[in-house]
């Protein structure tokens, strides 16, 4: 009988007691849950960090605009700027989540992980982390497995949905992700992937999901970017053994509560926050009366 990811403390008790990695877990659970098969899960995992890839490639190469304008090819302007704020791997890692976004709001091809609002968060650090370390493919394939369970954990404790969660719930979860698969890929121990789970949490907690418009553009793709950074800056505390003070799953039962309190103009509706702006009011007018079609008066007569 597999682990049934309810908890943070139940995973490490089981896989402690089962002498499983993180990673063996996640599987045994897809395939006794799932009828999944390892070789096969393994195999669709790498085909998907592929597509990961790909999107962080096309965006950075391709044309960038989105049907309302609001997406014109940001990620290779940062990406080609000469100026580096920190380092050009810092600089790498911003653009890369946002190219790989940019690709979602441009109806490209994605892996919503966990979803398609957040699908730029681990392409970003992921190929950023494989290129700086010099991974295998494989082992980025295992800090996804380990992402996976931090996912199904989040979901059973709180939400994966910004209509439900906000965009916490989205954006955090992928952040979350990301720096337990971090720590993970670079040897740390369950606790400090635990820990850096919750410190991402902690950075992420009551973010309203606020789309312009109604899209998932804005602010969706810059913070992907800005979720990028915090997944590194979780994980980098996290393997230097600083506690979060606040176990993980108290972070989520938190996460959880404070998305159960959102109002739902903070909750995918597009209803409050930067929505609800004269500007963000003015574009979804904009891009509403653009998107309908004016059908000819012989038609409407009929």
């Amino acid at each position: 009988m597999s682990y049934l990811f309810e908890s943070f403390k139940g995973w490490k008790s089981y896989c402690e007691e089962n002498d499983l990695s993180l990673p063996e877990s996640v599987i045994e659970y897809e395939v006794d849950q799932k009828n999944g098969e390892g070789e096969k899960i393994k195999a669709g995992l790498l085909q998907a960090y592929g597509v990961m890839k790909d999107a962080v490639k096309t965006g950075l190469e391709e044309e960038m605009t989105s049907r309302s304008g609001m997406i014109n090819n940001g990620a290779k302007k940062v990406y080609n700027h000469p100026l580096t704020v920190l380092s050009p791997e810092f600089q790498k890692l911003i653009s890369r989540a946002l190219a790989a976004k940019e690709v979602n709001s441009c109806m490209g091809r994605v892996v919503a992980a966990p979803t398609a609002g957040a699908s730029g968060i681990l392409p970003g650090t992921l190929v950023t982390l494989q290129e700086i370390h010099g991974l295998s493919d494989d082992q980025i394939v295992d800090g996804l497995l380990v992402g996976a369970g931090i996912a199904l954990i989040i979901e059973d404790k709180a939400s994966l949905a910004g209509a439900v969660g906000g965009c916490q719930a989205e954006t955090g979860s992928a952040a979350a992700m990301a720096s337990g698969a971090i720590v993970y890929s670079l040897g740390g121990d369950t606790d400090q992937i635990f820990n850096a789970v919750a410190i991402t949490i902690q950075c992420m907690l009551g973010l309203v999901c606020d789309p312009v418009a109604g899209l998932v553009e804005v602010p969706c793709v810059v913070r992907n970017a800005s979720a990028a950074a915090i997944a590194f800056s979780s994980a980098q505390i996290a393997l230097a053994n600083v506690s979060a003070v606040i176990p993980v799953d108290e972070c989520i039962d938190a996460m959880g509560e404070v998305g159960a309190s959102m109002e739902s103009r903070y909750k995918e509706t597009a209803m409050g926050g930067l929505a609800a702006t004269l500007t963000g009011q003015a574009i979804a007018e904009r891009v509403l009366i653009k998107d309908i079609e004016i059908l000819p008066d012989e038609e409407l007569e009929e």
